[in-house]
């Protein structure tokens, strides 16, 4: 009797934990979902990755746009209008008004190119279309003559061609990618350097395969060495 009345209290007391934890299951079932989310950082964006993409919507038109062999750019042009190697090109041509800016004025033309009959020239994209105050770094030209000789030192240009890690890799970027995040501003399209032309434009994710080619240069102080192992 007193073995059946413990099988019993057993039976009833494991009923009573079943209630217990099913009523408990149930009520927190009914509480709306919560994780706490403790020191939210945002997600860091690459400009030089992110421009790139929203600036390709001309890809494919680039890819389909035959070649137009009388109005091309040469890399020789290219670099007659800057001062030096990466310096913001200057304005080539006549400026009607000398306090336009941004989309009243350059960006008309600049933003996505085409051809300009006035100039008998395809113009040029703008790979920072947001930085609406384009003079500030573009400079019209006033003479067609050089300036005084100096002690100027003019960096040479990247050279044109294989400049890969290895025979058949994809060549690294050989210049900085501040203000030149749009890669098809230069390399793709009627406005497009010759000598600079890509043939796959449609690929838009250009940092996939082309890595740049930096080189940081760090100016420390000359290394002395004293008799007790100080500098």
């Amino acid at each position: 009797m007193k073995k059946r009345l413990g099988m019993i209290s057993i039976l009833v007391l494991l009923f009573i934990g079943f209630l217990i934890n099913w009523t408990y299951s149930y009520y927190k079932g009914l509480e709306e979902a919560y994780i706490p989310i403790h020191d939210v950082k945002e997600i860091p964006i690459i400009p030089s990755e992110k421009k790139v993409f929203e600036r390709a919507e001309y890809a494919l038109d680039y890819l389909n746009m035959p070649r137009d062999e009388n109005h091309q750019r040469t890399l020789e042009t290219y670099y007659d209008n800057r001062a030096y190697a990466g310096a913001p090109p200057s304005i080539p041509h006549p400026v009607k008004e000398k306090l336009g800016i941004g989309g009243n004025i350059c960006l008309q033309c600049h933003q996505n190119g085409g051809f300009v009959d006035k100039f008998n020239a395809y113009a040029p994209v703008t790979p920072h279309p947001e930085m609406i105050n384009c003079k500030q770094c573009h400079a019209e030209q006033q003479t067609q003559t050089e300036f005084v000789a100096s002690n100027f030192y003019k960096r040479p240009a990247p050279e044109v061609g294989n400049n890969n890690a290895l025979p058949g890799s994809p060549p690294a970027i050989p210049h900085q990618l501040q203000m030149r995040e749009n890669c098809l501003s230069c390399h793709a399209g009627p406005a497009a350097v010759k000598e600079l032309w890509v043939d796959h434009p449609e690929r838009i994710n250009c940092r996939q395969c082309h890595v740049p080619m930096r080189q940081e240069v760090e100016n420390v102080q000359r290394f002395i060495r004293t008799n007790n192992g100080t500098q």
